[in-house]
């Protein structure tokens, strides 16, 4: 039994890739760095501000469990980025926003406003990420996360693969519930509804009267039941992401067959039914996906444009007024981009993988750990996707959350639009704690059959 137990206790220290923070390096999230790990001082010119606590005020217009205010409704752009005078500011762009800027000069533009540093958590929540600095590290190649609970798991990263658990496991509250329209963009700028469903979401990982020791490992759990369009009413997922990728599980339900099917392969380059097969797994909110398909590195930090504090975007109450006729992208008028500092990490196809975009590159938001924009390449080396994501307000939560995303495909002009909440009365609606019956297939067949 001795030798059993020392053996099992050797191949755990040999899965166990990355060491913990030491205590030394963590006491900087109580001096220099914020409780999430970001630097607190702003940047040389002021352009990125200090950030002095995040956005905690209540906003007026907001209705719980309703439609969100804009607090900043009343702002006008301080610069305005275009074909025309994008080289001035391309070092602060990335590749796929320039490449849109030059596909759709008429109508792609970038409106940049004051930078806000509104990302804000609980105290409990800045607390355990303390705690992860020096318990938390990475399993399995990085593909998997031993010792984290309800916090930033890495909030002093050492390796690309930290950074984006980081991403999976940023603070968005623990229960929600929302409905949505998504949309599939064709080549020729149309707009086709692919999805209107009802949302309940739940993250195990930030349940605050949960112990770590009666944790699962799950740290994601969705239901989405299709109402529409008709074709597709009465279809629905349920997914169960876990920090051990291996024991994720996902199924659907398909009203044509009238039944329940596991999904075999609820991962990476496989197209999602979330989004009627158009968007794949890992394409989802810029990136959800397994570390172990890629070599990921951290390129280093840096200054750049990117959507943030997007409660604009979810003030018009018809679709129509955020996707415009004959256009290739969402409406830019309704977008507000702001200068912040991200993490950049590239991930390259790992040895013996495979996936459609080998080449990718992330830019992750220093202060959240959102994953805001991506760019993906294809295997002729082609830029190919650019990936987006709308952080937005919350100071219910409080927190800075990611809602409507999206891809843009530079080759063929599609591309898609996920959770446009705008003709929605529910905006992301913070819940209590739901039953864990509710993610199960049984729970999902009992809803879904029309």
């Amino acid at each position: 039994m001795k030798t059993t137990t020392a053996l099992l206790l050797g191949a755990l220290c040999v899965a166990v890739t990355a060491s913990a923070a030491t205590p030394e390096e963590a006491a900087k999230l109580k001096s220099e760095l914020t409780p999430l790990g970001a630097e607190k001082a702003g940047n040389k010119d002021g352009s990125i501000p200090a950030w002095t606590g995040g956005y905690t005020t209540p906003i007026p217009g907001d209705k719980a469990g309703g439609r969100r205010g804009d607090p900043f409704a009343s702002e006008k752009p301080v610069l305005t980025i275009t074909s025309k005078n994008m080289d001035q500011y391309a070092a602060k762009l990335t590749d796929g926003v320039k490449s849109m800027l030059k596909k759709y000069p008429d109508t792609y533009k970038l409106d940049v406003y004051p930078t806000y540093r509104t990302a804000a958590a609980p105290d409990w929540v800045y607390e355990n990420t303390f705690k992860n600095a020096t318990r938390a590290k990475t399993a399995k190649g990085g593909d998997a996360v031993v010792g984290a609970y309800a916090g930033i798991p890495f909030p002093l990263p050492k390796t690309g693969a930290e950074v984006m658990w980081n991403g999976l496991l940023y603070w968005r509250g623990a229960n929600w519930k929302f409905h949505v329209n998504q949309y599939l963009i064709t080549a020729s700028g149309g707009h086709v509804l692919s999805t209107e469903g009802v949302g309940d979401q739940q993250s195990p990982y930030y349940l605050k009267d949960v112990s770590p020791d009666k944790w699962g490992g799950e740290y994601w759990m969705i239901r989405l039941i299709n109402t529409g369009p008709p074709i597709r009413a009465g279809e629905a997922v349920v997914g169960r992401e876990n920090v051990d990728p291996d024991k994720t599980q996902s199924w659907v339900y398909l009203t044509g067959q009238r039944r329940v099917r596991k999904l075999p392969d609820a991962c990476c380059d496989t197209p999602t039914p979330a989004t009627a097969g158009v968007m794949s797994f890992d394409e989802l909110e810029v990136w959800t996906g397994r570390i172990d398909r890629f070599d990921w590195k951290i390129v280093g930090k840096q200054e750049i444009y990117v959507p943030y504090n997007s409660n604009k975007f979810l003030q018009p109450k018809k679709d129509a007024e955020v996707l415009l006729p004959g256009e290739h992208h969402i409406a830019s008028d309704k977008v507000r981009w702001e200068l912040h500092r991200v993490w950049v990490v590239e991930a390259s196809l790992r040895n013996g993988k495979r996936h459609q975009a080998p080449k990718n590159r992330y830019y992750v938001d220093e202060d959240t750990w959102m994953p805001v924009l991506g760019d993906r390449w294809d295997g002729k080396g082609q830029l190919w996707k650019t990936l987006w994501r709308l952080p937005v307000v919350m100071p219910d939560l409080p927190a800075t959350v990611g809602l409507t995303f999206g891809y843009y495909d530079l080759l063929s002009g599609a591309g898609y639009v996920a959770n446009v909440f705008n003709q929605s009365n529910d905006q992301y609606s913070i819940m209590p704690a739901y039953k864990d019956s509710v993610f199960t297939p049984d729970a999902m067949a009992g809803e879904s059959i029309r």
